[in-house]
């Protein structure tokens, strides 16, 4: 049985994914997003658990870990907690995050892929 420790909500996030590439950390991100919700659940045993609600792709293209290829894959996700009110205290990160069933995704009339993930990470700074 896992203890939850902390549930973190962010609303209308704006997320930059990387490649998480050990050997040579990626500079530059594949995919900018934006989310109607982030939900990060982090626990004892099991580390950090999330959800990405209703997420579109702003810059970059998501395919790759909607597809059977990425799921394996591991990635970094930086964010800003607008709750915060310096801005040098309110930069957020995920390592390590993996997507175990990909993004799946629908779309609407406007031919607009809007995806839902769920994923776990190793690390996190989420305070």
């Amino acid at each position: 049985m896992a203890i939850c420790l902390a549930v973190f909500v962010w609303d209308k996030p704006v997320l930059t994914l990387y490649r998480d590439r050990k050997q040579q950390p990626e500079r530059e991100p594949f995919a900018v997003v934006k989310a109607r919700k982030l939900t990060i659940t982090q626990s004892e045993s099991n580390g950090i658990d999330g959800t990405l609600q209703d997420f579109f792709a702003l810059m970059g293209n998501l395919d790759y870990i909607s597809s059977k290829e990425g799921e394996s894959d591991r990635y970094i996700a930086c964010w800003f907690d607008d709750k915060e009110d310096d801005f040098d205290q309110a930069g957020r990160r995920l390592i390590g995050i993996t997507f175990p069933t990909g993004a799946r995704y629908f779309v609407d009339e406007r031919e607009k892929r809007t995806y839902n993930a769920n994923f776990k990470a190793e690390h996190g700074k989420l305070e």
